[in-house]
């Protein structure tokens, strides 16, 4: 037979005891030393303990609330006026805060024209694709966008499905005073608002026949002076030779496209100091717009490297665009049109359009 404990409780291995309400009779014998032998003993237990069902629900949120850690309790605003969240900047791929990019508003009259060069020493850094693609972006924005070939290889009206070969005339005829007018050169592409003016082989003669010419540096200059008042936009993509110095004395703005390289950087310091000469001596006006990470490819550690030893040395002049390398450029030279109507949901696309903005915005063209 168990043991009761010295208080005349029960065994310590039997059943809890029974806690009758406050107005029950408590069970066993009266007079004995059990649990239930004295009255008083059961009221104070079931007044501390007893609880009604209706006071359950504030409990359970009595204790939702204890468990709610103080340290992510937003505390409330001073004077119960609520303060907007500050969210942190988004990081672009130049590793700088990504601006805020607004769409501008619709143009109700066009021009004059601002004039931007697409320029480096250094071939194959996506001059041309960027002349083509930024030019349909803005024209996409309501902008009247006018291309100019200046590259003997005819790469940009390639670009936008003219044949370079059977062309009437071109910039050529133009260069050299052949008694033709610019609006018979001028053609229209598959972007409504964006015309080009193309080129083929023969402006690589235009450079030994000009030597003789007085002020042969602003024949370009003089030659699109009558379709500045038509245009908001006039993008030129030339070749590192004397058409370079033409398109820098008749432009306001000067674009380097850099691919993300070694060499390529090396480029951009070598036009730097061109564009200082062209400054003091031909063209006060000039100023260089920015320059433009192109052919880049975050997976290589180079690549990284170059983009940001470029940030490190030029600062605020580097675009926070960055077009990345992509198998959709090389296609769209095939269809002859602009990435923007030829893949217009892709990645290289929406980094154009983003680029538009961006020279908008720079420019105040609005």
């Amino acid at each position: 037979m168990q043991e009761r404990d010295e208080g005349g409780g029960a065994p310590p291995h039997s059943a809890p005891p029974h806690f009758a309400p406050p107005d029950s009779t408590p069970p066993g014998p009266a007079g004995t030393n059990g649990v239930g032998s004295s009255r008083s003993v059961v009221a104070d237990l079931t007044e501390e303990h007893y609880l009604d069902a209706n006071n359950l629900e504030a409990l359970f949120r009595a204790e939702q609330s204890a468990a709610v850690d103080e340290t992510f309790v937003v505390p409330p605003p001073p004077e119960g006026v609520a303060r907007p969240v500050e969210r942190e900047p988004r990081i672009g791929p130049t590793g700088r805060p990504w601006p805020d990019l607004p769409t501008p508003p619709p143009l109700t009259e066009h021009g004059p024209a601002l004039v931007i060069a697409m320029c480096n020493q250094k071939g194959g850094v996506g001059k041309t694709t960027t002349t083509i693609n930024l030019g349909a972006a803005l024209a996409e924005l309501g902008r009247h966008v006018l291309l100019v070939d200046f590259d003997p290889q005819g790469s940009l009206s390639v670009g936008l499905g003219v044949n370079p070969h059977t062309l009437p005339a071109s910039i050529y005829n133009l260069l050299m005073g052949r008694g033709i007018s610019i609006d018979e050169v001028i053609g229209q592409t598959n972007v409504p608002g964006l015309d080009i003016l193309p080129s083929n082989i023969d402006l690589s003669a235009a450079e030994i026949q000009l030597v003789s010419e007085v002020a042969r540096e602003q024949t370009l200059l003089r030659l699109l002076e009558p379709v500045r008042s038509r245009y908001d936009v006039i993008l030129i993509d030339c070749a590192p030779s004397l058409g370079l110095i033409n398109a820098l004395t008749a432009a306001d703005r000067v674009m380097m496209p850099l691919e993300c390289e070694f060499f390529a950087l090396r480029g951009i310091a070598l036009l730097t100091d061109t564009i200082t000469k062209v400054q003091d001596r031909l063209n006060q006006r000039l100023e260089i717009l920015g320059i433009l990470g192109t052919m880049y490819d975050p997976r290589t550690l180079h690549c990284r490297e170059v983009l940001e030893r470029v940030v490190q040395a030029f600062g605020d002049q580097v675009f926070h665009t960055v077009i990345r390398r992509t198998v959709k450029f090389p296609e769209t030279t095939v269809a002859g049109e602009p990435i923007t109507t030829y893949a217009p949901t892709s990645p290289g696309a929406e980094a154009y359009r983003n680029l538009a903005l961006e020279v908008l915005a720079r420019c105040r063209v609005a």
